[in-house]
Protein backbone atom coordinates (compact mmCIF):
# COMPACT_ATOMS: atom_id res chain seq x y z
CA UNK A 1 0.00 0.00 0.00
CA UNK A 2 2.87 2.48 0.89
CA UNK A 3 4.46 1.83 -2.46
CA UNK A 4 1.07 2.55 -4.33
CA UNK A 5 0.98 5.71 -2.41
CA UNK A 6 4.24 6.62 -0.69
CA UNK A 7 2.73 10.20 0.55
CA UNK A 8 0.70 8.32 2.62
CA UNK A 9 3.26 6.02 5.05
CA UNK A 10 2.19 7.46 8.12
CA UNK A 11 -1.67 7.06 7.52
CA UNK A 12 -1.46 3.94 6.62
CA UNK A 13 1.36 2.81 9.55
CA UNK A 14 -1.20 3.85 11.85
CA UNK A 15 -4.10 2.12 10.49
CA UNK A 16 -1.99 -1.25 10.36
CA UNK A 17 -0.62 -0.46 13.96
CA UNK A 18 -4.15 0.10 15.55
CA UNK A 19 -5.80 -2.92 13.67
CA UNK A 20 -3.28 -4.91 14.80
CA UNK A 21 -3.25 -4.05 18.55
CA UNK A 22 -7.15 -4.29 18.64
CA UNK A 23 -6.49 -7.80 17.15
CA UNK A 24 -4.52 -8.54 19.80
CA UNK A 25 -7.28 -7.50 22.27
CA UNK A 26 -9.07 -9.68 20.62
CA UNK A 27 -6.56 -12.68 21.17
CA UNK A 28 -6.31 -11.72 24.36
CA UNK A 29 -9.80 -11.93 25.33
CA UNK A 30 -10.02 -15.71 23.49
CA UNK A 31 -7.24 -16.63 25.65
CA UNK A 32 -8.93 -15.08 28.98
CA UNK A 33 -12.74 -16.43 27.94
CA UNK A 34 -11.86 -19.57 26.39
CA UNK A 35 -9.51 -21.48 28.37
CA UNK A 36 -11.46 -22.71 31.62
CA UNK A 37 -13.66 -24.32 29.06
CA UNK A 38 -11.37 -25.96 26.88
CA UNK A 39 -7.92 -25.46 28.35
CA UNK A 40 -8.03 -26.46 31.86
CA UNK A 41 -10.30 -29.64 31.49
CA UNK A 42 -7.14 -30.87 29.19
CA UNK A 43 -4.49 -29.87 31.66
CA UNK A 44 -6.16 -31.31 34.46
CA UNK A 45 -6.92 -35.29 32.31
CA UNK A 46 -3.36 -35.13 31.78
CA UNK A 47 -2.15 -34.26 35.15
CA UNK A 48 -0.61 -30.49 33.99
CA UNK A 49 -2.28 -27.75 35.92
CA UNK A 50 0.38 -27.65 38.85
CA UNK A 51 3.36 -27.21 35.92
CA UNK A 52 0.80 -24.83 34.18
CA UNK A 53 0.39 -23.10 37.08
CA UNK A 54 3.97 -22.84 37.51
CA UNK A 55 4.48 -21.89 33.83
CA UNK A 56 2.24 -18.66 34.26
CA UNK A 57 3.74 -17.32 37.16
CA UNK A 58 7.23 -17.30 35.37
CA UNK A 59 5.77 -16.02 31.81
CA UNK A 60 3.45 -13.53 33.66
CA UNK A 61 7.39 -12.03 35.10
CA UNK A 62 8.64 -12.22 31.45
CA UNK A 63 5.63 -12.23 29.28
CA UNK A 64 6.25 -8.26 28.26
CA UNK A 65 9.72 -8.93 26.99
CA UNK A 66 7.72 -12.39 24.80
CA UNK A 67 4.90 -10.06 23.85
CA UNK A 68 7.29 -7.81 22.61
CA UNK A 69 9.80 -10.08 20.81
CA UNK A 70 6.73 -11.53 18.94
CA UNK A 71 5.11 -8.12 17.95
CA UNK A 72 8.41 -7.30 16.42
CA UNK A 73 9.53 -10.65 15.05
CA UNK A 74 8.03 -13.31 12.24
CA UNK A 75 7.11 -15.46 15.67
CA UNK A 76 3.20 -15.82 15.46
CA UNK A 77 2.32 -12.78 17.47
CA UNK A 78 -1.53 -14.25 17.83
CA UNK A 79 -0.01 -17.52 19.46
CA UNK A 80 1.12 -15.14 22.74
CA UNK A 81 -1.56 -13.02 22.64
CA UNK A 82 -4.09 -15.99 23.19
CA UNK A 83 -1.54 -17.06 25.50
CA UNK A 84 -1.23 -13.80 27.25
CA UNK A 85 -5.10 -13.87 28.20
CA UNK A 86 -4.83 -17.54 29.23
CA UNK A 87 -2.02 -16.61 31.58
CA UNK A 88 -3.61 -13.01 32.59
CA UNK A 89 -0.26 -10.81 31.92
CA UNK A 90 -1.61 -7.31 33.28
CA UNK A 91 -3.03 -5.89 30.32
CA UNK A 92 -1.23 -2.31 31.09
CA UNK A 93 1.78 -4.00 29.98
CA UNK A 94 0.28 -5.73 27.07
CA UNK A 95 -1.11 -3.05 25.85
CA UNK A 96 1.86 -1.10 25.74
CA UNK A 97 4.52 -3.75 24.65
CA UNK A 98 1.83 -4.05 21.85
CA UNK A 99 1.54 -0.67 20.44
CA UNK A 100 5.44 -0.22 20.47
CA UNK A 101 6.45 -3.46 18.59
CA UNK A 102 3.51 -3.86 16.64
CA UNK A 103 3.94 0.13 15.75
CA UNK A 104 7.59 0.05 15.29
CA UNK A 105 7.34 -2.62 12.79
CA UNK A 106 4.98 -1.15 11.08
CA UNK A 107 6.25 2.40 10.96
CA UNK A 108 10.22 1.20 9.94
CA UNK A 109 8.54 -1.10 7.19
CA UNK A 110 6.23 1.94 6.24
CA UNK A 111 9.15 4.34 6.75
CA UNK A 112 11.56 2.55 4.35
CA UNK A 113 8.66 1.74 1.88
CA UNK A 114 8.28 5.73 1.63
CA UNK A 115 11.85 6.08 1.77
CA UNK A 116 13.82 3.89 -0.58
CA UNK A 117 10.38 2.88 -2.62
CA UNK A 118 9.74 -0.55 -4.30
CA UNK A 119 13.74 -1.40 -4.83
CA UNK A 120 13.84 -1.70 -1.15
CA UNK A 121 11.03 -4.37 -0.44
CA UNK A 122 12.70 -7.87 -1.41
CA UNK A 123 15.27 -6.53 1.45
CA UNK A 124 12.50 -5.96 4.00
CA UNK A 125 10.75 -9.30 2.68
CA UNK A 126 13.88 -11.42 3.10
CA UNK A 127 16.26 -9.90 5.59
CA UNK A 128 13.87 -7.75 8.14
CA UNK A 129 12.37 -10.70 9.88
CA UNK A 130 15.72 -11.81 10.99
CA UNK A 131 17.11 -8.46 11.57
CA UNK A 132 14.48 -8.09 14.14
CA UNK A 133 15.15 -11.26 15.55
CA UNK A 134 18.57 -10.73 16.20
CA UNK A 135 18.01 -7.07 17.61
CA UNK A 136 15.56 -8.69 20.16
CA UNK A 137 17.66 -11.80 21.22
CA UNK A 138 20.58 -9.17 21.92
CA UNK A 139 18.08 -6.86 23.62
CA UNK A 140 16.98 -9.02 25.78
CA UNK A 141 20.23 -10.91 26.51
CA UNK A 142 21.95 -7.40 27.56
CA UNK A 143 19.05 -6.85 30.31
CA UNK A 144 19.26 -10.75 31.60
CA UNK A 145 23.02 -10.13 31.64
CA UNK A 146 23.18 -7.42 33.54
CA UNK A 147 20.82 -8.65 35.88
CA UNK A 148 22.86 -11.53 36.33
CA UNK A 149 26.00 -10.82 36.25
CA UNK A 150 25.85 -7.41 38.21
Amino acid sequence: MVIADRTKWVRIAAVSTIGSVLGAFLGYAIGALFFDLLGEPILAFYGKADAFAEMTARYNEWGGWAVLFAALTPFPYKVLTIFSGVTGLNLVIFTLVSIVGRGARFFLVAYLLHRYGAPIQGFIEKNLGLLFTLFMILLIGGFVAVRYLF
